[in-house]
């Protein structure tokens, strides 16, 4: 058994963050049912967030299929809406709407900005959040280069730490406190969760530490974590492209780290925590590097203390057969385990395994309690309009 089995999630069909709930709540035993837009020539998603899950096809711009889907309601038990602000209000599909029919459905709702913020009606990506949140400006190095010895502008992290960190991930650990809550009080309610509070939640101890001389007091790129230290830096080895992560922060990680690359205080002149011999370690520490391939380093700090690691790509780490694990490991209710599995390319067709679904949580049979028209499943009224 799963911990979130005869749990019963409508998603309504989006990217990236949404699915990515919709994801974690289906590895973890909820009966997914993906609600997707009726495209034409039936094209289907990009998303490829869909282990565990059902496709239906429905027009909520069009009566019967909105109706279609007010009728679900009351079989499920979470709905997450991934829309902008106003979208399911104009719909007529607010919680408002959805909570009169189920008292006990969990109405998740994820935006990129704040609902209540200035950039609430704008459009935005997992940069933009990352901006408006603080988060941004604390990421990438601080070198000044030419021709102005200005510092290249902070540097995007890729999608990761908004759109499924402080989103999607957000958003799961919302369901599952309603979820909690309402075995106590037998109602559900709305998780309102956005990217730019969750991902301002993830910076709590920096943000809060940039307050405190010698850890996030400086400029971006000059800091103990955030690569201004050459003892927790990345560096290039002999083999152009290939690179060694190393964060010996601790004396005895760091005296494990010099004896690997056979350097010593007398060869930076002085105390390692000298900011001063930062950058001369640096340099140092470059050149060492570079001295070696990266599997000469691995075979030197592979099982020591020396906080000293390769950066691996994804393609070696398939090659070489790396199972993925779910986020996290219960021992009585354990999540999907995605194994080799997880590095394959794979699409949910619009409308797979839809009625399937729909039949187990409803009993409804094609023909009989829906019809399908133009592709979309509505109400079988539809068929004689």
């Amino acid at each position: 058994m799963r911990a979130l089995n005869n749990i019963r999630v409508l998603e309504l069909a989006g990217l990236a963050p949404g699915p990515f709930t919709g994801l974690l709540l289906a590895d973890n035993g909820a009966d997914v049912l993906r609600v997707d837009r009726v495209q034409p020539g039936h094209s289907p998603s990009p998303d490829v967030l869909i282990r565990g899950k059902s496709s239906i096809c429905v027009d909520l711009k069009d009566s019967s299929g909105k109706d279609l889907l007010l009728r679900l309601i009351p079989h499920a038990d979470v709905l997450i809406d991934p829309f902008r602000p106003g979208v399911l209000e104009r719909l007529g599909l607010g919680p408002d709407v959805l909570l009169k029919l189920n008292p006990r459905l969990i109405v998740a709702r994820l935006t990129g900005f704040r609902r209540d913020g200035k950039y609430a009606a704008m459009a935005g990506h997992d940069l933009n959040y990352l901006a408006v949140s603080g988060v941004l400006s604390m990421l990438g190095p601080s070198i000044r280069v030419p021709p102005l010895g200005h510092p290249l502008p902070p540097s995007p992290p890729g999608n990761i730490l908004a759109d499924f960190a402080g989103g999607g991930l957000t958003c799961f650990v919302g369901i599952i406190l309603a979820l909690f809550a309402r075995v106590s009080t037998g109602k559900g309610q709305v998780v309102e969760a956005n990217m730019v509070d969750g991902v301002s939640y993830l910076a709590t101890a920096p943000r809060i530490s940039s307050k405190i001389p010698g850890q996030w007091d400086q400029p971006r790129g000059q800091n103990l974590v955030d690569g201004g230290c050459p003892y927790y830096r990345v560096y290039e080895c002999k083999d152009s492209g290939r690179y060694m992560a190393v964060a010996s922060l601790e004396p005895k990680f760091f005296d494990a780290l010099s004896r690997g690359i056979g350097l010593g205080q007398k060869d930076w002149g002085g105390n390692r925590e000298d900011r001063s011999l930062w950058p001369a370690m640096h340099t140092l520490f470059e050149e060492t590097f570079r001295t070696k391939t990266r599997k000469e380093w691995e075979a030197i700090f592979d099982g020591t203390d020396a906080c000293c690691t390769p950066v691996l790509e994804h393609h070696e780490m398939e090659a070489s057969h790396y199972d993925q694990r779910p986020v996290v490991t219960l021992s009585e209710t354990p999540s999907v385990i995605p194994g080799t599995d997880g590095w394959a390319v794979r699409t949910l067709p619009n409308g797979q395994g839809g009625e399937t679904v729909l039949q187990d949580w409803t009993g409804w049979k094609k023909g009989k309690d829906f019809v399908i028209v133009n592709g979309g499943i509505c109400n079988k009224e539809a068929a004689k309009m």
